[in-house]
C-alpha cells in the first residue's frame, strides 16, 4: 500500500526525516520481557490517544503510564508518529489474527462485510483512530518501515476476503485499492467532510466497480 504521506506536509511532531529509523515489531525482540514492555508502551498509546486523541500521546506521558523509563521508550519508538503507527499496525494484525470466515458467497459480498465491520469498529472509537491515521498520514521518511509494515498487513486483511487462501497478485493490487479508497474516506469522516453514510456508498460502490459482475 502507498504512503498517504506521498502528498502531505511533514508533521511538526514527526521524527525528522534525514534517515529511517526503524522500530523493532514483537516478533523481533529477543526476550519476553522486551515483548511484555512493548505490549505497555503500545497499550499506553493507544489508551492516552483513546482519551486525548494524538495531541495527548506525548512521550513523557507514555512512559509513565507504561512504567518505563523515557529513555527506553525512545528506544523502542523513537517519536510519537513511530508509536501510533506501530499502534496501528497491532490493531491491523489483531484482526487479522482473529480473523474469521465472512458469511459472504461471493468475494464482493465478503469484502462489504468486513469493510462494515472494520469502519465500524474505528468509528466507535473516533479520537483513537483520529490519532492513529493521522500519524499515518503525516509520517515521513524516518518511518517509512512502520508506514509499510501497516500498508502490508491492511493488504492482507483486506485480500483475504477475496480468497481464503494465499490472495494472488492481482488480488493483492485490488486489495491495495480498496485500502486506500478506505482510508480516505475515513479521513474524510474524520474530518466532517463526510458522513458515515457516505463512507458506507463510497466503500460499497468502489467493491462494486472492482469485484461485481462485468458481464
Amino acid at each position: 500500500m502507498a504512503s498517504p504521506s506521498r502528498s502531505q506536509p511533514a508533521d511538526s511532531n514527526a521524527a525528522p526525516a534525514t534517515a529511517t529509523v526503524t522500530t523493532l515489531s514483537e516478533d523481533e525482540l529477543s526476550s519476553a520481557a522486551q515483548r511484555e514492555r512493548r505490549k505497555r508502551i503500545l497499550d499506553a498509546t493507544l489508551a492516552l490517544a483513546s482519551k486525548g486523541g494524538y495531541d495527548a500521546v506525548q512521550m513523557r506521558a507514555v512512559a509513565e503510564r507504561a512504567d518505563v523509563a523515557v529513555g527506553t521508550l525512545y528506544r523502542y519508538f523513537p517519536s510519537k508518529v513511530h508509536l501510533l503507527v506501530s499502534a496501528l499496525s497491532r490493531e491491523f494484525e489483531q484482526i487479522e489474527g482473529k480473523r474469521k470466515p465472512l458469511a459472504g458467497q461471493s468475494p464482493q459480498e465478503r469484502m462489504h462485510l468486513l469493510l462494515t465491520q472494520i469502519t465500524r469498529m474505528m468509528q466507535r472509537d473516533p479520537l483513537l483512530t483520529e490519532a492513529m491515521t493521522r500519524a499515518f498520514m503525516f509520517a515521513d521518511a524516518s518511518a517509512a518501515a512502520e508506514v509499510d509494515r501497516v500498508g502490508k498487513v491492511m493488504d492482507r486483511v483486506f485480500a483475504r476476503a477475496m480468497n481464503d487462501g494465499e490472495p494472488t497478485e492481482r488480488q493483492l493490487a485490488i486489495a491495495r485499492v480498496i485500502s486506500d479508497v478506505w482510508l480516505s474516506n475515513l479521513v474524510a469522516w474524520l474530518t466532517r467532510r463526510a458522513s458515515a453514510t457516505d463512507v458506507t456508498e463510497r466503500l460499497e460502490l468502489t467493491v462494486d466497480l472492482l469485484l461485481g459482475d462485468r458481464s
